[in-house]
């Protein structure tokens, strides 16, 4: 039997759901005749510049992921895990974002840190590797 609670929680689902579907047709897009896009999802574009040789990946956290923070950038293996090489810029809708030109054919395993301090794991990472000390697993995107 179902009550009026349960019923009232399904269709807050289905709305999600719902939702979270159009979300995701609004975010696809078709590449044109001089480049290939092969993947788009919330956090992770990517884009082969067939005459350049690189896969351009645009990385973006949701504001939902990392809300009132003061600065977020992206650090692995494509800069020697530097934390300060590449800062993601803030837009108007809290989301942070930021493009990167990366050598086709790899793996590259990323984390962004959050405030200088706290480590995060992008969402849509193609897939996720043993970080080697233990707290965390990283992110990995890859190029092929």
């Amino acid at each position: 039997m179902i009550n009026k609670k349960t019923n009232t929680r399904f269709q807050n689902f289905l709305e999600t759901m719902k939702t979270f579907a159009e979300s995701i047709t609004r975010l696809t897009e078709y590449g044109s005749t001089s480049k290939k896009l092969i993947k788009t999802s919330i956090g992770i574009k990517k884009e082969y510049l067939k005459e350049m040789h690189v896969c351009r990946v645009t990385f973006t956290l949701p504001e939902a992921a990392a809300p009132d923070v003061e600065s977020v950038y992206i650090v692995g293996d494509f800069n020697n895990w530097n934390t300060s090489a590449n800062p993601m810029k803030r837009f108007e809708n809290g989301d942070y974002s930021t493009t990167l030109d990366l050598e086709t054919g790899k793996e590259y395993q990323f984390l962004y840190l959050i405030d200088g301090s706290k480590w995060k794991n992008d969402w849509n990472a193609d897939k996720y590797v043993k970080n080697p000390y233990g707290d965390n697993d990283n992110s990995v995107v890859m190029t092929y």
